[in-house]
Parts: C-alpha cells; sequence; structure tokens
C-alpha cells in the first residue's frame, strides 16, 4: 500500500489542506476506512471531484470504518439517498443529477444532519451555498489510471483537528513519509 501525504497552508480558507496520494482502489478505501475512527455522529462529509476519481470506493471504506458491510456501498446516482445501517449509520447523497442547491434541501438533508450517524454529499461543490460552514472536504482527482490524489480540507476548528488525527494514524498504520 503506498501513500504519500502533505500539510499545505496556502489555503486561507482551511487554513491547511492534508494531500494523500493513493496508488489502488484498496489504499483509497483504507483512508476513508481510517478516516471513519475520527468522525463522530452528526458529521458532514462533502466529496468533491470528477467521475471515476474514486469517490466510491472512499465511501466504502468510510462505511466499511462505521461498520457497515462494504458490499452494500454503491454509487447512489440514481436513487438520492442511500442509508446504510451499521454500528455508526451513514446516509450517503449523491446530488450530481439534481439541478440546484433547493432540490437538494427538498430531500430533507436538514434532518439526516441532526441524525447520529454520517452524513457523506457527494459533488458536494454543486450544493456548498446550503451545506453547514462546518464539514470535511474530501477532494479526489485522477493522477493516472491507477493513481488518485486524496485532498482532506477541513472547514472548522473540528475538522481541522480531524485531518490532523488522520495524519497521524496514517504515519502509525502505514510508515508513510511527508513528500
Amino acid at each position: 500500500m503506498t501513500l504519500c501525504l502533505k500539510q499545505m497552508s496556502d489555503n486561507p480558507a482551511t487554513k491547511a489542506d492534508y494531500i494523500f496520494v493513493s496508488n489502488s482502489e484498496e489504499t483509497t478505501r483504507k483512508i476513508g476506512e481510517l478516516l471513519a475512527g475520527l468522525l463522530s455522529p452528526p458529521s458532514l462529509v462533502g466529496l468533491i471531484g470528477p467521475l471515476g476519481s474514486g469517490k466510491t470506493r472512499f465511501v466504502q471504506g468510510l462505511a466499511r470504518g462505521c461498520g457497515v458491510a462494504e458490499a452494500a456501498v454503491i454509487s447512489p446516482t440514481f436513487v438520492l439517498i442511500h442509508e446504510y445501517p451499521g454500528k455508526i449509520p451513514v446516509f450517503h447523497f449523491d446530488v450530481y443529477r439534481l439541478k440546484d442547491s433547493e432540490e437538494f434541501l427538498e430531500l430533507g438533508v436538514e434532518e439526516y444532519l441532526q441524525r447520529p450517524g454520517i452524513c457523506v454529499v457527494e459533488w458536494a461543490d454543486r450544493v456548498a451555498d446550503v451545506l453547514p460552514p462546518d464539514r470535511l472536504d474530501v477532494e479526489l482527482s485522477i493522477v493516472d489510471s491507477s493513481t488518485r490524489r486524496v485532498i482532506l480540507r477541513p472547514l472548522g476548528e473540528h475538522y481541522r483537528q480531524v485531518a490532523g488525527k488522520m495524519i497521524s494514524i496514517w504515519h502509525h498504520y502505514s510508515g508513510a513519509n511527508k513528500c
């Protein structure tokens, strides 16, 4: 499992971005799984990235870390909300097909955000104007056919602490070095 990480502090909104480079689908899942262990309900994770960037693999790992059967997690593109029961429930939204933020709010997202679980919103950048300001955005991008860049972008002090702990846990787990 290969992973490279570094902290960048040039983003004034977040004060730091935490960059992981994953060379396999399983590493992308593992990043999500380890992150799940740091989140406490209710939490909000916004996913940003193009089709094929690993968003569903990341959610599979996050769900695994919440005690959800990994096989249950599929891309929710045609179903706007999937609820995955587990030790910690995961509420998986996909806003790709929605016209605007108002349609997103009509799904009852505000109620989900109060429930004791982890809300994951794919294509979060499309509805960022109505998302709470405290959240963890995760941006995934395609580097090449097997490599993905996973950027943790914490918004709010709580999520900055979560991202900082993620660095420590990953170092312990993998022996990864800063790059």
